[in-house]
């Protein structure tokens, strides 16, 4: 018999090296020769550099390869209390943690980021098309309705996201189009549209248009979890005005969207129903959760989720209500344009 390098190998018999993998942490296995007679130690004939990838059988390349992750997180852990004993050891001495470095710390400036003590933003915000929501001159009212011949779980959506919007009603389309229904929308004192859309009987987009005059944000809609797909959710939710948390909106168009999504839901929440509506902007993806909580002693809080759950990506974002032929756009998202750095983001 011959060793790949050419090396002839003579003994008894030959075994594979079973320790190897752990030991030197690589991911490589030998194969020993055992002299007949001898006490000597094994000599490793085939290169430490053989990977697990080539290994044959399934089930032992699986094992190996399990045993190498193992020792990965052993040497890990071990790393992390090491370096734990010694800060405690410095007590006040100890350099400062490290930072890792993340996506979201190194994301590249963008100039229309918003200062809260901007004169201009101020004056933007006392004259756009939400300030009569702000200054409570309107209270929400929203009409939600779907695309054409709606499936089950498209129509189950509605119903339970019409249970986290106060004061909203699900009607269906039955055909009609958007700019016929926007119309009627105004006439019965709506303050906002929301449309659902679907492909292959699942939701994937979603159109929010604040009336009466604007604007239209249409939104890319992925992983929508009802309730009963959630583990662990909660009970039912009630009918309390719920809390509203808007995280990570910095830029203009950012601070639109923000406002956008708090127009929807009433100025007092009512704090004894303990639910809380949550956008979470994140790499220019909106996180939706809704979650009840219960303060279990002055440190302690529990949460609970009770659904639905979904993600939102911004595609554009339109002047007045929906126009799809001669609307003004403000923002347009165009992937090879925009997308071209990872640490660029526009919301």
């Amino acid at each position: 018999m011959q060793a790949p390098g050419g090396t002839e190998v003579r003994g008894e018999g030959l075994s594979p090296c079973r320790g190897s993998m752990a030991g030197d942490g690589g991911g490589s296995v030998g194969v020993v020769a055992k002299d007949g007679g001898s006490s000597g130690p094994a000599r490793v004939l085939f290169p430490p550099t053989f990977s697990v990838s080539e290994i044959k059988n399934k089930q032992r390349r699986h094992f190996m390869f399990l045993r190498w992750k193992q020792q990965q997180r052993k040497e890990k852990l071990a790393a992390k209390k090491k370096r734990r004993k010694e800060r405690e050891a410095l007590g006040d001495k100890a350099p400062p943690k490290a930072i890792p470095k993340t996506i979201e710390n190194q994301r590249v400036y963008d100039e229309t980021t918003v200062d809260p003590n901007d004169e201009e933003v101020a004056f933007d915000e006392a004259t756009d098309e939400f300030a009569p929501y702000f200054n409570r001159q309107t209270v929400p009212k929203i009409l939600i309705t779907t695309s054409d011949r709606p499936r089950g779980r498209t129509v189950r959506f509605c119903e339970q996201l019409s249970s986290v919007i106060p004061n909203s009603h699900v009607y269906y389309r039955r055909g009609l189009a958007l700019k016929r229904i926007i119309p009627q929308c105004i006439a019965r004192d709506f303050t906002d549209l929301i449309v659902i859309n679907e492909d292959r009987k699942i939701p994937n987009g979603l159109v929010l248009s604040h009336l009466p005059d604007g604007p239209t944000a249409h939104f890319r809609m992925s992983s929508v979890r009802l309730r009963k797909e959630i583990k662990r959710k909660g009970k039912e939710p009630t009918e309390h005005v719920p809390e509203v948390i808007l995280n990570n909106f910095t830029t203009r168009l950012g601070h639109s969207i923000g406002r956008m999504f708090a127009s929807l839901f009433p100025h007092d929440p009512q704090f004894i129903g303990r639910q809380v509506a949550t956008f979470h902007n994140q790499r220019d993806y909106i996180f939706f959760r809704f979650h009840r909580y219960i303060f279990k002693s002055e440190k302690k809080v529990g949460i609970q989720e009770l659904g639905p759950r979904f993600t939102l990506k911004l595609r554009s974002l339109q002047k007045g209500t929906f126009d799809s032929k001669f609307g003004e756009y403000e923002w347009i998202h165009k992937r090879r344009e925009m997308d071209t750095s990872r640490r660029k983001f526009h919301l």
